[in-house]
Parts: structure tokens; C-alpha cells; sequence
């Protein structure tokens, strides 16, 4: 009985242990950089699968979106360090819940991204938000809950490559895709 007490103190340290830290973030309009907490460089992440989007097939079409192209009705931005839907996505949403509801047999992954700044802990966490708010609004119009899986790259697959505001402002970003 005395390993017990142990355990419980070893799994406590183990959980306090992979706690994330929260990202020095600026404030709302600062320009800048942010520096992760921990103070750890993210330049040169997420090396494999980065490029420009345009490439892939069917890009900007927007003809078959949620069938693996990416068109204006697939993807929604988000502002810096936040999780909420902004109004201008609202028809996106839509979109995508109608063809869910009318599709009982269809399938969707949601995939989080975030831009470069912050830890890495933090970008998946907030990547994953991001797939969980629009999962959520999508079930409230109708979409069934085993229809859609989310899952968070977080800075890992950019994009854009780039370090200022514009290409920030594309990787913050959830993407529809067919879920395999």
C-alpha cells in the first residue's frame, strides 16, 4: 500500500512536468515578433511539407472543396491569438455544414494552423481551439458529430512562408479537408 502515495505523487510531477507555457505575447496593434516563453527560436520549423498552397490541385477553384481542394469555401482565417470565428466566415461555415447535413456518408478532417510566433505547446493547443470552434459550429448546423475529426499542425505546416504581418495572417487558419 505504501507505493500507492508514489504513484500518485509520480503521475502529479509527470502532469505539472508537461504543462505548456503561455507565449509573451504583445498587445493588441503592437507590431513585432513575439518571443516564446521559453524562449526557444521557431525559425526554420516545420521544414517538411511547407510551401505555397496554390500548387495543390484544385487551389482557389473552389470545386470540390471538403473532396481535397482548397477554395475560397475550405478555409477560414483567424486573428492573432484567437480561437473565434470571425463574422466574414460565417457563409464558409454554412457551406461546409449544409454539405455535411445533405452527406450523411461524408467524412471531414479540420486542421489548425498558427503562424510562427509563440511555443510550440501553445501553437498546437490554439491550432486545436481553432478546429474545435469551427467543428462545433458546424454541428450546430446540422453536421453530425461523426463526421468531423479536428487535428492541430499548429506552426508546422505554414502557408506562406514569411515573417511579417501578411503571411501571419494566412497560416492563422483552419483548413477543410476529406477525412480518409
Amino acid at each position: 500500500m505504501r507505493i500507492l502515495p508514489l504513484i500518485l505523487v509520480f503521475v502529479g510531477v509527470l502532469a505539472l512536468a508537461g504543462c505548456a507555457k503561455k507565449p509573451t505575447t504583445p498587445p493588441e496593434g503592437a507590431t513585432g515578433t513575439t518571443v516564446p516563453a521559453d524562449g526557444a527560436s521557431t525559425a526554420g520549423a516545420g521544414a517538411g511539407g511547407v510551401g505555397d498552397a496554390s500548387g495543390l490541385p484544385g487551389y482557389g477553384t473552389g470545386e470540390g472543396a471538403g473532396e481535397g481542394a482548397l477554395g475560397a469555401d475550405s478555409i477560414i482565417y483567424f486573428d492573432f491569438d484567437s480561437a473565434e470565428i470571425r463574422p466574414e466566415f460565417a457563409g464558409v461555415v454554412s457551406t461546409q455544414a449544409r454539405r455535411l447535413a445533405g452527406n450523411p456518408g461524408l467524412r471531414m478532417r479540420l486542421e489548425g494552423h498558427t503562424d510562427e510566433r509563440g511555443s510550440r505547446e501553445y501553437n498546437i493547443a490554439l491550432g486545436e481551439r481553432r478546429a474545435q470552434a469551427v467543428r462545433r459550429a458546424l454541428m450546430l448546423q446540422g453536421a453530425g458529430d461523426a463526421q468531423i475529426i479536428t487535428v492541430s499542425y499548429g506552426e508546422e505546416r505554414p502557408a506562406i512562408e514569411g515573417a511579417d504581418e501578411s503571411a501571419y495572417a494566412k497560416n492563422r487558419r483552419v483548413e477543410f479537408r476529406p477525412a480518409n
